[in-house]
């Protein structure tokens, strides 16, 4: 069966009432969660886990619902960036440095209008460029043996600190961590108990969405706690919206470029969202005209928009495909997808199509419902900027512990909860990434098994791992991906550190 007519039955799935009600339901939480300044998608994705779980709700709305909050959080990062001049995340932080300005201009309405139209286009292109791109990568996929998934497991957690990275080697022991907490439990192999410390609840290993929600949400909360963050934040007031259709079209072409960019920096493995938005407004700024980018262009605003959206649907792609995440927030929503018993990877297309497509489809309509609840809502969602972050919070602690609990009903779950938030919060202080422990924690036994796997069809012998043009070539990559941020990074953090001082000084 062809890519369209899956895509077709894929939208008899998406259209149900029950879908598009749990698209607009995650369009609204996410958007809700992405204007708050700090949070993320990742964090929201990862609130709303539990959530989705203790509603018992089935795999594709689940999935529904969780991609939709990840799209209306990366709309709703915009609108601290331009009202505020603070990033909801650190993809938008390209958009502080024209969007603030058209507000301080009398012109917030306006650049929260472009970057909703850009930021539809960018998710919208980048979802063509998924079905188009990601039945194909399945297909090669399938070629993959032991040795070789061995082999982009390890390039996976080569390339996480990416391009953009701070310190390679905080991200390599983050991942170690991860790898470590993996090993918890009984051994599949052998039924040995591993650090089980006779525990009943460790037999079956760490539940990663405790780990989850823990580092994510728990010690955003610490975080909040150490800011005493009492008081809401003053933004610069909304004027009343005057988009012409001639202002729409200057922004055409920026919007077009920056998602091509964005979905290739998607895709690309340590890339990300971060590099899309800095990528696309840079070009964007060579090869325009001279305008006023930096003082209030509104094509500074639409190209990172545009870029940071198609990163984000961009990073499905190695997710669904190969279950490998391309972003924090796909590495979430991969431990969904395991916690449900469903196996992304190559298999994913045919064992589960309604699925995959349902999702697929789906985010079409959610892209669309952002767009058609963005613009006309956009002064409800504003609102939320000046409720005081100590009444907020509470709230977000009780869904996820609600949710923890309802899964399991078990207090010792909670306690990890707790600790996973208190360990988040002592390795943000230092600097220490997170999402590689997830990772780590989510790749961990597949990578055990194919490598256990591996080495008895080859009677014990390592050089298996390097028997196969694929697999020495993902092994080249692998090597790159831990030079080149040493070599290209610096310069790269150094351009976007300058940004991040324009957006300060603003």
């Amino acid at each position: 069966m062809d890519t369209m007519s899956l895509l077709m039955q894929g939208f008899a799935v998406a259209l149900t009432p029950e879908s598009i009600m749990f698209a607009v339901i995650g369009a609204i939480l996410g958007t809700l969660i992405g204007a708050l300044p700090g949070l993320g998608p990742a964090n929201g994705v990862a609130i709303l886990i539990p959530l989705a779980f203790s509603l018992g709700l089935s795999p594709t709305s689940s999935l529904i619902l969780l991609t939709s909050v990840y799209a209306g959080a990366m709309y709703g990062g915009r609108i601290s960036s331009i009202l505020l001049n603070i990033p909801g995340d650190e993809p938008a932080m390209m958009t502080c440095l024209d969007g603030y300005p058209m507000a301080l201009k009398g012109k917030a309405a306006e650049a929260l209008a472009i970057s909703a139209i850009a930021s539809f286009i960018g998710s919208f292109i980048a979802t063509i460029g998924l079905v188009i791109l990601a039945p194909i990568l399945a297909k090669f996929a399938l070629k993959f043996g032991p040795s070789e998934y061995f082999a982009l497991f390890a390039l996976a957690f080569a390339t996480l600190g990416g391009i953009t990275g701070k310190n390679q080697f905080k991200t390599l022991m983050a991942a170690a961590i991860g790898l470590m907490i993996a090993t918890v439990g009984i051994d599949i192999s052998t039924g040995v108990q591993r650090f089980t410390y006779n525990t009943l609840e460790l037999f079956e290993g760490v539940d990663f969405i405790i780990a989850i929600v823990g580092l994510f949400a728990i010690s955003e909360l610490l975080f909040f706690l150490e800011r005493h963050a009492g008081d809401g934040l003053k933004q610069v007031a909304i004027n009343k919206l005057k988009l012409s259709p001639k202002d729409i079209v200057k922004v055409l072409p920026a919007s077009f470029r920056g998602a091509v960019l964005g979905f290739v920096a998607g895709v690309l493995p340590g890339a990300g969202a971060s590099l899309g938005s800095f990528i696309s407004y840079t070009l964007e700024k060579r090869v325009s005209d001279k305008g006023e980018f930096g003082k209030g262009d509104p094509r500074g605003v639409a190209a990172p928009e545009a870029g940071n959206n198609g990163a984000a649907s961009g990073a499905l792609v190695p997710m669904l495909t190969l279950g490998v995440p391309g972003s924090g927030t796909t590495a979430v929503l991969l431990a969904m997808l395991i916690s449900l018993n469903i196996s992304p990877g190559p298999m994913l297309f045919q064992q589960n199509a309604d699925l995959v497509w349902g999702v697929i489809a789906a985010m079409f309509v959610g892209n669309l419902v952002l767009l058609l609840l963005n613009i006309p809502m956009v002064g409800i969602f504003v609102k939320l900027l000046s409720i005081p972050p100590k009444y907020l919070m509470p709230v977000v602690t009780l869904i996820a512990s609600v949710g923890i609990y309802s899964v399991s009903h078990s207090a010792l779950d909670l306690y990890f909860m707790v600790g996973f938030g208190v360990l988040g919060y002592i390795f943000r202080k230092v600097d220490i990434p997170l999402v590689p422990i997830i990772l780590g924690m989510l790749l961990g036994p597949e990578m055990e098994k194919s490598l256990r796997h591996a080495l008895v069809l080859s009677d014990g012998d390592w050089g298996v791992l390097f028997n196969s043009g694929l697999s020495i070539g993902l092994w080249i990559v692998a090597i790159l991906g831990l030079v080149l941020p040493v070599i290209v990074g610096p310069i790269i953090r150094a351009k976007m550190k300058k940004s991040k001082d324009t957006v300060k000084d603003v």
